[in-house]
């Protein structure tokens, strides 16, 4: 089965999507940064396809018919498998969302496994002409695993080896559930604080220019520095100063690739009190100066 049989299309005039690859038998999408509009994405696809959807930053929601629909909470994921029939649905997100779907084949996903002596208990007796729908909490690996996926600096074809080599891993996670009991940071079964540390993520964003020090974002958002630092590494892939650099990469970007301002002007709107501190933050990040990255476009 190939899968270049997925359909994806978008009702918006900026695409909000970007498809990585799709070849032996796996297919990678992922949300771009698309942070001013909502997004409204139809999908075909044909019976048999395993597939993930991982929402990383935001709620996906996820429409089955005018009768159904559902929400993928942020930090959770679908695993979806319906050997019965073609699936037809639609994933509508706020602006802003960042998410990843991957789909493999059962040919492709069975012949991961049949060489190692075991099966996949979805595929044994009965069960693999059953479909299966479940919700899963995002694990600190698996988190770290798909936000490489966003911040790998390769040419073309090693990003294409690359994103497959994350499939891979990604779909190895999943099904290795010794250690799922263990691997939640136990803060995060309080959802007062879960929602503590969203706050705190959103003042990073907010205030970029003049980020607060972790020790008076814990005092503002009520929680002590360890499960700040703790807990936001478990939801958010990354720590806190290692996050803002992230966010303030991605936005310099975005400022780059409307293409109306000069670096020294983009340092500045960024918080950078040095240009050459911001060019070396960039180059450090991308491989590539900002103003050869701008010269680019």
């Amino acid at each position: 089965m190939s899968m270049i049989n997925i359909v994806y299309t978008e009702n918006t005039a900026k695409r909000g999507f970007e498809q990585r690859f799709a070849n032996n038998g796996m297919s990678l999408f992922l949300s771009r940064d698309n942070g001013e509009i909502n997004s409204e994405i139809q999908l075909g696809l044909p019976l048999g396809i395993i597939q993930f959807y991982f929402a990383l930053e935001g709620p996906l929601n996820f429409h089955f018919g005018p009768q159904y629909s559902k929400q993928l909470s942020e930090g959770h994921y679908y695993f979806m498998y319906n050997p019965q029939k073609e699936l037809d649905f639609k994933i509508k997100t706020d602006k802003g969302v960042r998410w990843v779907a991957m789909y493999t084949t059962i040919e492709e996903l069975h012949g991961l496994f049949v060489n190692s002596g075991s099966q996949l208990p979805f595929l044994k007796g009965d069960n693999a002409n059953m479909p299966l729908y479940d919700e899963k909490e995002l694990s600190s690996q698996v988190k770290w695993t798909l936000e490489s996926l966003f911040t790998a600096n390769l040419s073309p074809q090693s990003l294409k080896i690359f994103s497959r080599g994350k499939i891979l891993e990604v779909i190895a996670l999943h099904f290795d559930q010794r250690n799922e009991a263990n691997a939640a940071c136990p803060f995060l079964r309080d959802e007062s604080v879960r929602i503590k540390i969203k706050q705190a993520k959103q003042e990073l964003v907010n205030r970029m220019t003049a980020p607060p020090s972790i020790a008076q974002l814990a005092l503002e958002v009520g929680i002590s520095e360890y499960k700040l630092k703790s807990g936001f590494k478990e939801m958010y892939g990354n720590t806190v100063g290692g996050y803002l650099l992230n966010y303030k990469m991605n936005s310099a970007k975005t400022i780059l690739d409307q293409g109306r301002k000069q670096v020294s002007e983009v340092a500045y709107e960024l918080g950078y009190g040095s240009v050459s501190h911001f060019i070396s933050a960039f180059k450090k990040k991308y491989g590539i100066t900002p103003k050869k990255y701008a010269q680019q476009l």
